[in-house]
């Protein structure tokens, strides 16, 4: 079942991930991109966001930047900060923890960030408790499911309107699933959220 934020029994569970940090009343809130980079969608974003003036993170998939450094680069060179994806978009519940833990390590080789964040939202407590000590686990607090064909760009709109709040953290996907609806989603997103006076801000280590 699709959720946009994530259910409080995990945040009581895994207590140190970040999903909505403090902004001290300001109207801050945090843009990423999950899966990527990829030739057929990564492009695009760094288009829209160049054209917006706004900054954002990428978690980046390890065997996608294995397969296109030269994207994976030009996101670092346009000033965006990264995350590690895990090396295979590994689901966590359904991996044992050594191999979990190796294939971060493995995503790690290619990409360079003290930020995780699982695929699908699932870890299980085992890599929460080795992963916590390395990285900084990011979450979210608005997830647009993009990737849903059967959700319209309209509709993952509304759920970014309803949905944001000063210091959400929010998820789009830099993947072929989220293509088709990618460039009217994201640029209508851009223009709300600026329009309503967000600060629009790229995860860092200091969040």
């Amino acid at each position: 079942m699709y959720q946009s934020r994530i259910p409080s029994f995990v945040r009581f569970l895994l207590p140190q991930i970040i999903c909505r940090p403090e902004t001290d009343g300001k109207k801050v809130v945090y843009l990423t991109f999950d899966d990527g980079p990829i030739p057929e969608t990564t492009p695009y974003i760094l288009e829209i966001l160049k054209k917006h003036g706004v900054m954002a993170t990428f978690f980046c998939v390890g065997e996608n930047v294995k397969k296109h450094p030269d994207l994976y680069k030009r996101i670092l060179e346009e000033g965006h900060s990264v995350g590690n994806h895990t090396f295979n978009h590994l689901k966590g519940w359904k991996t044992p923890l050594y191999n979990y833990l190796e294939n971060v390590n493995q995503c790690s080789e290619y990409v360079s960030s003290e930020l995780f964040r699982p695929p699908y939202g699932k870890m299980t407590l085992g890599q929460y408790k080795v992963l916590k000590k390395k990285f900084k686990l990011i979450f979210w607090d608005v997830l647009t499911p993009d990737y849903d064909a059967n959700i319209s760009a309209e509709d993952c709109l509304k759920i970014v309107k309803k949905k944001t709040r000063p210091g959400s953290i929010l998820v789009f996907h830099d993947n072929l699933k989220a293509k088709n609806k990618l460039t009217e989603l994201l640029t209508n997103s851009l223009i709300y959220l600026q329009d309503e006076n967000y600060d629009i801000q790229p995860v860092t280590n200091n969040i």
